[in-house]
């Protein structure tokens, strides 16, 4: 790693990652069935989105929002960002984010994870395993939770991203131990079968009547490659993760990690952060409007999450300084107005805000990775990783 000798006049940046908010379907939507997707239309089709600092920002001035009226004077630089990545995962996504392309996908499991990787996991964990399918993850629990509370076997099942998922009631099985489970599943699922994420879906309540807890936590795969955030670790730089982000990416280049119950939960301890004095990046991630709302279906809660979203944005920016910058994106889409309730390979927004920025449209770029190309060049640390800065085209 180099530094490059500059004068930096942005000390402290905020990534803001609204976890599923697609605007379109890519050109190749359609090889993972998603064509017609678009997260973004579904939420003003309901007629009851309200998010004018969004709107004031730009983002209906986007490249191909062209079912709204733009704002003539958008107070921040603008883009439709394409994903280069194979998947529509959150953890490509974030990466590609970062400047991570993954070329392959991670496996996916239609049909189930193999007998040999079950059998390991429950010769290490001594317990039985149960459903070991894709599923709903509200379902699975309906579906399965009897047997799990009869017998204190796992709950086991994916989707159609790489995922492995274990639910379990709390008073069953402790948060803690389902951890320890989730690490030893991660320790078989490596190789060919290095799923991106195992997941702890624990959940309390009585037959039917289920409620899963804030204590998900995602056991991610090592990106295999430095992202950006490594750079900024290795350069001195802070490197604060809001929510998952930590989980993402598996700790690796973060040095403070502030986990969160909510997306008001991340947003309120974000302003916090705004208020206090660091020098480096602040990488946001608001997982409700995937987790409760897209994959759900619920276009309505989504509406809320993002209305709710935006009025803590004008409070956010309020707070911003001459040294800031504010980018908001997403990692893909997650249509919940589609018959399927996973991710849609979507384009994503991209909004730069911050009193140095001008307001710019810097059209539909060919990678997420150059917003993660950008915070290096801010910071002025020379680096390999994929993606084009946009740095000098919004400096005003």
């Amino acid at each position: 790693m180099k530094l490059v000798k500059r004068v930096i006049i942005i000390k402290r940046a905020f990534i803001i990652v609204l976890d599923s908010l697609g605007i379109g379907e890519l050109p190749d939507a359609e090889k993972y069935g998603d064509s017609g997707s678009n997260t973004l239309k579904t939420l003003l089709d309901s007629s009851i989105l309200d998010v004018p600092t969004l709107a004031e920002m730009g983002l209906f001035n986007i490249e191909g929002i062209d079912y709204i009226k733009k704002t003539n004077k958008p107070t921040a630089a603008y883009a439709r960002m394409a994903e280069r990545s194979n998947g529509k995962d959150t953890t490509v996504g974030h990466w590609e984010i970062m400047g991570l392309v993954s070329e392959k996908p991670f496996p996916t499991y239609p049909n189930g994870f193999p007998k040999d990787i079950i059998k390991e996991f429950e010769k290490q964990t001594g317990r039985k395993v149960l459903c070991n399918k894709p599923y709903s993850g509200t379902q699975v629990i309906k579906d399965y939770g009897l047997l799990h509370e009869k017998n204190g076997d796992l709950i086991v099942y994916t989707s159609s991203d790489s995922v492995f998922q274990i639910a379990a009631r709390e008073d069953i099985i402790p948060v803690d131990l389902l951890y320890r489970y989730c690490n030893i599943a991660r320790s078989i699922l490596v190789g060919e079968h290095a799923v991106g994420r195992v997941i702890a879906r624990p959940f309390i309540g009585n037959h039917p009547d289920y409620t899963r807890t804030a204590n998900r936590h995602d056991f991610s795969v090592v990106p295999p490659e430095n992202t950006a955030l490594d750079y900024l670790k290795e350069a001195g730089y802070d490197v604060i993760s809001v929510g998952k982000i930590n989980d993402i990416f598996a700790g690796k280049g973060i040095t403070k990690a502030i986990p969160t119950v909510s997306n008001a939960d991340g947003m309120d301890k974000t302003i916090k952060i705004a208020k206090q004095d660091f020098n480096g990046l602040c990488f946001v991630n608001l997982v409700e409007f995937d987790s409760l709302y897209g994959h759900r279906n619920d276009v309505v809660g989504y509406v809320g999450a993002l209305n709710e979203f935006d009025i803590r944005l004008k409070a956010l920016k309020e707070l911003l300084t001459n040294d800031d910058i504010l980018i908001i994106t997403a990692d893909h889409g997650c249509d919940p107005a589609t018959e399927s309730t996973d991710h849609s390979r979507e384009y994503t927004p991209m909004l730069v805000y911050g009193k140095s920025i001008k307001p710019f449209n810097l059209g539909t770029r060919d990678s997420f990775a150059d917003i993660g190309k950008t915070i290096l060049e801010i910071f002025g640390i020379d680096n390999e990783l994929n993606g084009k800065s946009f740095l000098k085209e919004v400096l005003g």
